[in-house]
């Protein structure tokens, strides 16, 4: 065998088994002007562990705060994040859901007690969803940004505003247990590894259930691990994050939706 056809054999060996290898998406959620200092340094430490891309969720007007545009430091800090490959995506707008008379039990149950009121798009209409998201597309643009994915607060995605972000021309949204490509409307099962801590026994549970979650994820093609700014000031949270994330990434390449999304429709194409 000479050089030359050895080399290129080591080379398809070489991408065989990085085409085999599974995926590993580490997204950081409600990054906003506000978050920023907690995101840089979760961002920072991410990368020391091998994770040099994240999917970053950014609310374009967090908690009615204002929009992230006005700020230019920030937006400037955003640009240079997706110009590393980090992937900016939309997440929600206001991130926050107004509390409304005569609601159900089980409308109270996932917007107050599984989220703190900020299932933004649990129940919005139609009409309502697609103006936000299409505005957020339009401020994102402006600030010479392109993302790809629309992900909900708190993964609450009702099917009228599923629907206004397929229309409105998002390429993907992603709930607590899947991934689904809003072009094909094909689904992938891949649940992620998410804390609660707003309370001791929430902190104690997270704790407990991704202990045992992360058994499952192992021999998942696509495993998730999802960060929100508040984890990094707990440090038994945030240690658990940092160890599980390591033993992630023993076989996984990190990615961000994005790209994992791309891959699967090329492959799907060949």
């Amino acid at each position: 065998m000479t050089g030359a056809s050895a080399t290129s054999l080591s080379s398809i060996f070489a991408l065989s088994a990085e085409v085999e290898r599974a995926a590993l998406v580490v997204s950081v959620h409600d990054v906003a002007p506000a978050t920023r200092p907690a995101v840089e340094e979760i961002v920072t430490e991410l990368a020391r562990h091998g994770v040099s891309t994240c999917s970053l969720l950014v609310v374009p007007n967090y908690h009615h705060h204002g929009c992230f545009a006005e700020d230019r430091s920030f937006v400037r800090w955003l640009q240079e994040l997706e110009a590393k490959g980090h992937e900016i995506v939309i997440h929600g707008y206001f991130h926050e859901r107004p509390r409304r008379n005569g609601e159900k039990l089980t409308e109270k149950l996932f917007t107050r007690f599984y989220t703190k009121d900020e299932g933004e798009f649990y129940d919005l209409g139609y009409d309502e969803a697609f103006r936000r998201i299409s505005q957020a597309r339009e401020e994102f643009a402006a600030a010479g940004l392109t993302p790809r994915g629309f992900i909900a607060p708190a993964w609450l995605l009702g099917a009228s505003a599923e629907r206004a972000a397929t229309d409105a021309e998002m390429e993907y949204t992603t709930r607590l247990a899947r991934v689904r490509d809003l072009r094909s409307g094909e689904n992938y099962s891949a649940r992620t590894l998410a804390y609660s801590v707003r309370s001791g026994w929430r902190r104690t549970t997270s704790l407990a259930w991704n202990n045992l979650l992360i058994r499952q994820l192992l021999d998942a093609p696509l495993a998730r691990v999802s960060i929100h700014p508040p984890d990094r000031k707990h440090p038994e949270i945030w240690h658990q994050i940092l160890r599980l994330t390591d033993r992630l990434m023993e076989n996984r390449n990190a990615t961000t939706y994005r790209d994992w999304i791309a891959e699967k429709r090329t492959r799907q194409r060949n």
